[in-house]
């Protein structure tokens, strides 16, 4: 497939995102979700960044079942129906309308589940967007003004994807030499020499170039708007003005 404008699917699921988290609708954080999966699967990038969107989905889960587990045992008292009682703590009187244990509804159960669902599609919204998106990229297309603020944030975004990859790699290589699976522990000592001369290299590429000595940024090969960019991220915010007035 040919590519599109680096900032063409940030739109896309910027919008979704708003859209949902507008509607406040499990409905339409599913849609979301399930929209940003066809993308990735046939549109997601090479590089360490490209499994993100499985990687937010995994964190999202977690935030889902600590969002659940939190709204059971400390929450905000809901009348309904009862699905189980806890044992009850009883807090100090300047805590009034927050209790921990007690009666568990089903009306406080969902909403605790409700919002981490819809938490956990923004952050798989922005994993998506960072899985079909090379940084790199997107780096070349943003202004001169927040250049090197957008330097940074590339940085810091892209070196959760390296580390999982490095881990990966890591535990394959001491596997196919041993047999046995290794533990963290002998892989965390090869992680921080990885880590450290990928940073190295990175000072010494980024130095090589001339970063931060000259304020204007060389444009190589630009990248421009198409007609089918435009139309993608108008469909992200014709969805998301659908999800808001449903």
């Amino acid at each position: 497939m040919s590519p599109l404008h680096p900032l063409t699917f940030w739109g896309l699921f910027t919008a979704l995102a708003y859209g949902v988290v507008a509607s406040d609708s499990a409905l339409c954080a599913l849609f979301a979700l399930g929209a940003a999966a066809i993308i990735v699967l046939f549109r997601r990038d090479e590089g360490p960044w490209r499994n993100s969107f499985k990687w937010s989905l995994v964190a999202g889960f977690y935030l889902l079942v600590i969002r659940a587990l939190a709204g059971i045992i400390i929450g905000i008292p809901r009348v309904g129906e009862t699905l189980f009682t806890l044992p009850r703590i009883t807090l100090p009187s300047w805590l009034p309308g927050i209790r921990i244990g007690g009666a568990v509804t089903w009306e406080r159960l969902s909403a605790s589940l409700h919002e981490g669902l819809i938490i956990a599609t923004v952050i798989a919204l922005f994993g998506a967007a960072n899985s079909v998106t090379s940084p790199h990229k997107l780096l070349r297309v943003l202004p001169n003004r927040v250049y090197q603020l957008a330097v940074t944030l590339t940085i810091a975004t892209s070196v959760f994807p390296q580390l999982i990859s490095s881990v990966s790699r890591i535990r394959q290589a001491q596997y196919l030499r041993s047999g046995v699976k290794p533990r963290i522990s002998r892989i965390a000592l090869p992680l921080l020499e990885e880590s450290l001369g990928r940073a190295v290299a990175l000072a010494e590429s980024m130095e090589a170039r001339g970063f931060g000595q000259s304020k204007k940024q060389s444009r190589y090969r630009p990248i421009t708007y198409q007609l089918r960019d435009l139309a993608l991220i108008g469909s992200g915010v014709a969805s998301a003005l659908v999800m808001v007035n449903l």
